[in-house]
């Protein structure tokens, strides 16, 4: 693991996360700057805070209940604010490190997972109204008891020609700097202790929607692609 921090702190020049792209006032569809203007006004939380049980649903079942005890799921959510009328489509693109050493089931990393485990997925929202909207995708809890709490989580906020227009990071690993793309510093992305890689891709990430949680506050969020 120190191996891991001393790296990550030499690599900390990782690419900022870029600032909102402006466009031209008075463009051919009579947009301006603000209309391409995108306030990110809550990040994520990282850690146990968001780490929730789920909504309970009482009603009889074939099974009973499986699970005596309450289990929590990786929930990350993210506010913001569009300025335009109508937006005709964003797009979020979420990446996620989670430390192995948190995970509670897999104490001792008994399993000998890499340090790290990343998730990536990407979430397109359409016909956004002016005003607040949220963002959210999750991990079930079987990935929280496996392999660990987030501290890392970044995304990025981009319109339907592909211009960046908000984003950002926030994170607890040492070496990894708040509002830096560490996705894509391939130094840290591909370091390694005793010739063993120490983040792992899985795959699992999810639009809150395909989740219990769409049944959480709906009207905070827009329609997606389904």
């Amino acid at each position: 693991m120190k191996k891991l921090m001393m790296a990550m702190v030499v690599m900390a020049a990782a690419t900022v996360v870029a600032a909102p792209k402006r466009a031209q006032a008075g463009g051919e569809d009579g947009s301006d700057a603000r209309d391409m203007k995108i306030l990110v006004d809550q990040m994520p939380k990282t850690g146990q805070q968001s780490c929730l049980p789920a909504p309970g649903i009482q009603g009889a079942t074939l099974i009973g209940v499986c699970y005596q005890k309450p289990r929590r799921w990786i929930v990350l959510e993210t506010k913001y604010t569009t300025f335009a009328k109508f937006l005709d489509q964003l797009t979020f693109n979420w990446h996620v490190l989670l430390e192995t050493k948190s995970a509670k089931e897999n104490k001792g990393n008994k399993l000998g997972l890499a340090p790290y485990s990343y998730f990536n997925t990407t979430t397109t929202y359409f016909n956004i109204p002016q005003g607040s909207h949220a963002a959210c995708v999750c991990l079930p809890p079987s990935y929280l008891e496996l392999y660990g709490e987030p501290k890392a989580i970044g995304f990025t906020i981009s319109n339907a020609n592909g211009d960046i227009l908000g984003g950002g990071t926030v994170s607890e690993v040492k070496g990894i700097k708040n509002d830096t793309k560490f996705w894509e510093n391939q130094d840290i992305m591909n370091a390694q202790s005793g010739g063993k890689p120490m983040i792992e891709r899985r795959q699992g990430l999810v639009d809150r929607s395909k989740t219990i949680w769409a049944l959480v506050n709906p009207n905070d969020y827009e329609a997606t692609m389904q």
